[in-house]
């Protein structure tokens, strides 16, 4: 007999019925080691959640994505469009992460640090077996007629999780317009804050639609993790597996009969009490092997481990694990393709450090008014430039100048020569830069500008000049 799984569930997806439909999942409350692991995991996230938009770190949000504003903080650094390369950088790193996890511990991240994953079963899943009761309860409430209890129940358990996502949303606005703009939507009421009012609304309304209705399929439909989970994954990855060898034997799977010697008899330590079904919250059959729903969240492998010690057996039969494990006996081996993932990762990792060091707090651009040529004033040549500072930083520059660094010339500033650029803010405007014609070398020099707040040096970048040599 082989001990390979029959692959006809494929055919279709665990929340779906025999005729298409959407099939309600009502799993069993889980519970045991890995599950108390995942609570306090959860808690700790969920702070951090909470908590981020409300930190600030030298009057800077420590997370903070206004995308309308293009204005974005992360662990308190501020970030503006002109440093979208090292956002990039930052979007790579996280690629080659994920892939790499994947490759070495498959879909760990959906069943352990996943929000959806975390919120739906950490969360909102504790809600309703606090009011609805555990799987069978769930299930007969399900069938039963809509009289008072049902309705009683239905009703509380919809209120509160309308109060979770109102409060889920409210977090999520203070990520994206930041917190000084919620508490003043909460200070000066809905209709003078209007537009933040009803982003707020509709965030709520789209947290509640997922974790009241659409649940699971977020995970199946939406997310396209799980689909490159099949690309990634192969038979070295560690994965939450059950033991099919172990399991199955020569016979197969048969129910627990205590008088009988199931190792004589050829049974397998599977004794078909599918209580890692009935636990699972996507639906599935984990002994099937490695599929599109499964996201790792280990409530099978606590499940199946209560069941081996009530009946003497020992624990494991669903574990993490790789199938070269439990068909080939071999252990875990860091393969040549995450060793390569890994030197990516780290490369990647190098720059994105260097970079992050290396990034000013004021970024300065001077350019050449376009279509403009160059322009005798006695024995000096005067070029007309637009120039734009950047303030990243969360103090006020109030006396901002230019000066010519390597060059002998003058620069004069269209209207004050010093000037005032605010925090996390910007000033444009028009200079004039003369040099004398003597000291000039060919019809175009690169000249390198200063600039100052006072006496101190913040800046430096450079610009061309053109003169008439080029013209003689």
């Amino acid at each position: 007999m082989s001990n390979l799984p029959d692959e006809a569930f494929r055919d279709t997806i665990g929340t779906l019925d025999s005729e298409g439909k959407r099939k309600y999942i009502f799993p069993k409350k889980p519970s045991g080691k890995y599950y108390d692991y995942r609570k306090w995991v959860s808690y700790v996230l969920l702070s951090i959640f909470i908590i981020c938009p409300f930190i600030k770190v030298n009057g800077n949000q420590f997370m903070l994505f206004n995308i309308m504003e293009r204005r974005f903080n992360i662990f308190g650094f501020p970030f503006w469009p002109q440093d979208f390369y090292l956002f990039v950088l930052s979007m790579l790193v996280g690629v080659v992460f994920v892939i790499l996890f994947t490759v070495v511990f498959g879909r760990i991240f959906c069943g352990w640090i996943c929000p959806q994953t975390i919120f739906l079963e950490l969360v909102f899943r504790r809600v309703e077996y606090w009011i609805d009761g555990d799987h069978g309860a769930q299930k007969r409430l399900a069938k039963q007629q809509w009289n008072a209890e049902k309705i009683k129940k239905r009703v509380f358990k919809w209120f509160i999780f309308f109060l979770i996502s109102f409060v889920i949303a409210n977090v999520f606005l203070a990520y994206l317009v930041g917190s000084d703009q919620l508490f003043l939507m909460i200070e000066q009421g809905p209709v003078d804050q209007w537009s933040n009012f009803v982003a707020l609304l509709i965030f709520t309304g789209v947290f509640y639609f997922i974790f009241v209705w659409f649940r699971e399929q977020v995970c199946i439909i939406a997310c396209p993790y799980g689909r490159m989970q099949g690309v990634l994954l192969d038979n070295k990855s560690i994965n939450v597996a059950y033991d099919f060898v172990r399991g199955e034997k020569e016979v197969g799977r048969a129910r627990y009969n205590k008088q009988e010697d199931r190792d004589a008899s050829g049974k397998g330590d599977c004794i078909d009490c599918k209580q890692c079904v009935h636990v699972c919250p996507m639906g599935i059959d984990i002994r099937d092997g490695v599929q599109l729903e499964c996201t790792n969240c280990t409530a099978c492998i606590d499940e199946c481990d209560v069941i081996m010690e009530g009946i003497g057996l020992p624990k494991g039969l669903i574990r993490y694990a790789t199938e070269d494990e439990i068909v080939k006996k071999e252990p875990f081996q860091f393969t040549a393709r995450m060793k390569g993932y890994t030197a990516m990762l780290v490369i990647l990792m190098g720059i994105l450090v260097g970079t992050l060091f290396l990034r000013n707090d004021v970024e300065a651009l001077v350019l050449r008014l376009p279509g403009q040529l160059f322009e005798h004033k006695g024995e000096n040549i005067s070029n007309i430039y637009t120039y734009k500072i950047i303030n990243k930083t969360m103090k006020n520059y109030t006396d901002i100048h230019f000066e010519l660094i390597d060059q002998k010339g003058t620069i004069q500033n269209v209207g004050n020569t010093h000037f005032f650029v605010k925090k996390e803010g910007m000033s444009q405007g028009t200079l004039f830069i003369e040099i004398n014609q003597a000291l000039l070398e060919s019809d175009k020099t690169t000249v390198k500008i200063g600039v100052y707040n006072g006496d101190q040096l913040i800046e430096t970048t450079t610009t061309n000049f053109l003169g008439p040599r080029s013209f003689n």
